[in-house]
């Protein structure tokens, strides 16, 4: 089995933009979000050293979720326009370095990443790069989770095991959890009464949000344990919570154009490579191109496919 390395890309572009000083090339365009995303791509490409890459970005109109759900993301502030500028600077340096670009309309980040995972399965490991927790309940047997926690630097890996030490419920059921707890951020409504602890205590005892309303609804005895204040809450609640697993489940079955041999790592023109780096002024990365590049550049004897 191979290594893939599927980037959250918007995802590490935040983390990026709002982590670094404000950097700008000799015209006055911004790029520290571009310089910040290559420290993390290059770091991750020494520490893992994958035999595959891919990248996913978000679609620029409405997902399926904000059909579904006017009020989705409705409280998220509004990211500055020099974020957004950098975007298609970072698609240019992927491009440099020929590693694809998955974007779908009416999906996000998030499902081209479950699916490439799901994709990758019979062929390689799956090693997802995200600032963004939703991305732990992708965890299983075959995929980590390399997380962005605070900044570019703080960083923390997720395997089955450390999600379950960190929350206490396994990787599967971060979905059931999530509907309970809500996500302010994203304006996710969840359960009445249900914060953190809560739901993870919820979690823990009912498996997950269907068994609970059907031990509740029907007067089950794993229900009886339930203070009548919280049993009402979550009562009161049961329709914004089975809502809310539907719009936190992230997909795992978008239609993508996928061939694993057009995913290899270290396909791409080093020398190409370099100059696209330095005419963002990013000079000396570009001396620290991964080697692993150079060892499969095109032209040196080395199929595409």
């Amino acid at each position: 089995m191979g290594k893939a390395l599927i980037l959250d890309a918007n995802s590490i572009i935040h983390r990026a933009f709002h982590a670094l000083p404000p950097l700008t090339t000799k015209k006055g365009e911004p790029t520290n979000a571009v310089y910040g995303f290559l420290l993390v791509f290059f770091k991750i490409i020494k520490e893992f050293n994958p035999d595959y890459i891919v990248s996913c970005f978000d679609f620029p109109a409405p997902t399926f979720r904000h059909k579904e759900y006017k009020e989705y993301k409705a409280k998220r502030a509004v990211a500055p326009e020099s974020l957004y500028k950098q975007i298609p600077k970072v698609k240019d340096v992927l491009q440099s370095f020929n590693v694809p670009i998955f974007e779908e309309e009416g999906f996000e980040a998030d499902d081209l990443v479950g699916t490439l995972a799901e994709k990758f399965r019979k062929t390689a490991e799956s090693i997802v790069v995200s600032g963004d927790k939703d991305a732990l309940q992708l965890v299983d047997m075959n995929t980590k989770l390399y997380l962005l926690r605070q900044g570019i630097k703080n960083i923390s890996v997720f395997d089955e095991r450390a999600v379950e030490e960190q929350y206490g419920i396994p990787p599967g059921k971060m979905i059931d959890f999530k509907a309970l707890r809500g996500d302010p951020s994203d304006n996710i409504p969840g359960a009445l009464g249900a914060g953190e602890k809560t739901a993870i205590e919820l979690v823990k005892k009912f498996g997950s949000v269907e068994n609970l309303y059907d031990q509740i609804l029907n007067n089950g005895k794993e229900a009886e344990s339930l203070k009548p204040s919280l049993r009402s809450k979550l009562i009161q609640s049961q329709k914004n919570v089975f809502f809310s697993k539907q719009l936190v489940e992230i997909k795992k079955d978008v239609s993508v154009d996928f061939d694993p041999k057009k995913c290899r790592w270290g396909l791409f023109d080093r020398e190409k490579a370099k100059e696209n780096l330095q005419k963002f002024g990013f000079r000396s990365l570009a001396e620290k191109i991964p080697e692993t590049g150079a060892k499969k550049q095109i032209g040196e004897n080395f199929k595409l496919w």
